[in-house]
Order: C-alpha cells, then structure tokens, then sequence
C-alpha cells in the first residue's frame, strides 16, 4: 500500500509541473523539448537533467546536459555541451559553448564564450567574444572585448575595442582606446599608452610611458617619432 501511495505522489507531482505553470519545480528530467516532465514556462529550483535539449524559464541549481537552454537568469552550476541563457548567469559554466544575453558574473570554461553584456568574474576558452564591458580575467587563443576592460588578458590574439586597464598578454594586443597598464607581446597597438609597451613592434599614437622593444613608434612625435629599442614620453 505504501508503494502504492508513493507511485500516486509521484505521478502527481510530475503532472503537477504541466498543471501550475509559473511555479519553481525542484526536478527537470527531459529527452528534448517539449519532451520534458516540466514546461518550459516554469523555473526550476534545483536540479535539471536532459538528453539532447531542454528549456526552462529559469534554473537556480545545477543544470546537466547536452544542451542546456534557459529564458531568463541562471543561478548556479551548469555543465553540458551547449549552456545558452537569454538572461544574466550566475557562477560556474562549463562546455563546448557558454552563452549569455546579458550580465555574466561567475567562471565560464568553454571553447567559445560569448557575452552580450558586462561580465565580472572569468573566461577561458578557444574564444572569448564580449560585447560589453569585462572586469576580471580572460584567457584563450583569441579574445574579443567591444566595451571597456579591466583586469588581464592573454591569447594569442587579444583585440579591445573600448579603454583598458591592467594586464595584456599575447602575440598581438591591440586597443582602440587608451591603455592604462602594461601591454607585452610580439606586436602591441595602442591608441594611448600610459603605461609600458614590452615587445619586438611597439605602436602607440599618444605616448605617456615607455616603449621597450626592437623597433618603437609614437605617431605624436613627442618627443621622438620612431626609436630603437626604447622610447619614452612623459
């Protein structure tokens, strides 16, 4: 009778999910959507398991699968070979591809790591694409930042487009905007440096640091144009 009664809570329970839209379910078990135990209207606050796909309006918990898709915000851990989240994620994600439509605060590692807003916290993956502003540490084989940037980053290829502060490691590092820190690699572009420029080709079209490298060049002439081996300007 016991087993009886606890199949009954159960079966209850799982038709409940498609019952009461809305509501926090604590279990998402699924093949694909909409082959899943609870709709993807509702949130889940717990743990979320599928196969090959499953969406949700939201998950606090952890999330584990193939592709894993949520509407609105992720609060927790996600591992799958695709982590896709329309909102804003919160704390660890790993897979083949992380994605975020707004804020990104935590630790994505990924082969690709794409962020449409601001992100706090760290990236590693083959590449790192954000559009807004990034505050931490990012490292892959190439890394995009459209907006501002503090904190460090090294790849091979590192391009920013907004200002930068801190850190640039790579074969190439270029910022469009002003560069407060250090840049060191094989080529370095600054708009402005104010900082250190370290590598064999160093670029800058203001100059308020130096330039240590095999050849130098400070487009404002102030107050050398070009230089071997060490340029300054204060």
């Amino acid at each position: 009778m016991r087993k009886i009664l606890g199949l009954c809570a159960i079966c209850f329970w799982l038709t409940a999910g498609f019952v009461f839209a809305g509501e926090s379910k604590p279990v998402q078990i699924g093949i694909f959507n909409p082959v899943q135990f609870i709709p993807s209207d509702d949130p889940i606050a717990g743990l979320r398991l599928n196969f090959l796909y499953t969406d949700n309006k939201g998950v606090s918990g952890i999330s584990l699968g193939s592709w894993n898709k949520t509407d609105d915000d992720l609060q927790g851990l996600e591992l799958g070979l695709v982590n896709w989240v329309d909102g804003s994620s919160y704390g660890l994600r790993g897979g083949l591809m992380n994605y975020t439509g707004k804020h990104s605060v935590g630790f994505d590692l990924g082969l690709i790591n794409i962020k449409k807003g601001g992100v706090t916290g760290v990236e590693i993956g083959l590449m790192n694409w954000d559009e807004g502003f990034l505050h931490g540490l990012q490292l892959g084989l190439v890394n995009y930042v459209n907006g501002r940037f503090v904190g460090v980053q090294g790849s091979t290829f590192n391009i920013i487009r907004g200002n930068f502060s801190g850190l640039q490691l790579g074969a190439i590092n270029f910022v469009n905007g002003s560069c407060s820190g250090v840049q060191s690699g094989v080529w370095n572009y600054a708009k402005e440096i104010h900082g250190v420029q370290f590598g064999l080709i160093n670029v800058t079209e203001s100059l308020k640091g130096v330039q240590i490298g095999l050849a130098n060049y400070n487009a404002s002439k102030e107050p050398i144009e070009y230089m071997v081996l060490a340029n300054w300007s204060f």
